[in-house]
């Protein structure tokens, strides 16, 4: 349970990693309508590889910003995104299940057929207590949305699908606190 609940925080902060927002110095671009996969590896976590799928389309991601923007700020006290000559560099102090989570991310690519994000963290609380993590994303996009999705549904590991319009209820199953191990 509790590694569902860190792999949904997981998702759902890369989430609004991925989309613009105003307390940000500037924002990303808008992804290329479509399909796109994203691979998710960590190291120094116990958090297994995962591919996930976002259809999305410009609308769609402009409107992640205006969902994902007020739930930043309630749980985050840094968020900065700034270009550089290569691409972007995030950093970010977050809250999430009275975890603490202090992340160094550098994205590298286009929005329009790949771009790969690594994110160095750092974590405080949880049941895991304090632990250091690398995480990277890579990204590509496979073409046209499936007849079956809509502009921001993912499709998570083992078929869960949500759509991303739906991120206040998300953020409502979100725990306050993620229980604590025995020890």
């Amino acid at each position: 349970m509790t590694r569902q609940l860190v792999s949904f925080g997981s998702a759902l902060g890369l989430l609004t990693l991925l989309s613009a927002g105003d307390a940000r110095a500037v924002d990303l671009p808008v992804r290329k309508a479509g399909l796109w996969e994203m691979k998710v590896l960590h190291t120094g976590s116990p958090m297994p590889e995962m591919t996930m799928q976002h259809c999305t389309d410009e609308t769609t991601d402009k409107d992640m910003s205006t969902a994902a923007s007020p739930m930043a700020k309630e749980m985050c006290s840094k968020q900065d995104i700034q270009k550089t000559a290569t691409g972007y560099v995030s950093d970010s102090v977050c809250g999430i299940a009275g975890m603490s989570i202090t992340s160094h991310s550098e994205i590298i690519g286009d929005f329009n057929s790949a771009y790969t994000v690594k994110s160095t963290s750092h974590s405080a609380g949880g049941p895991a207590g304090t632990r250091d993590s690398t995480t990277s994303i890579e990204a590509k996009w496979l073409g046209a949305c499936k007849a079956d999705q809509k502009p921001g549904d993912i499709v998570m590991p083992g078929g869960l699908k949500m759509n991303v319009k739906d991120m206040e209820k998300l953020k409502a199953m979100m725990p306050k606190q993620i229980p604590q191990l025995p020890k």
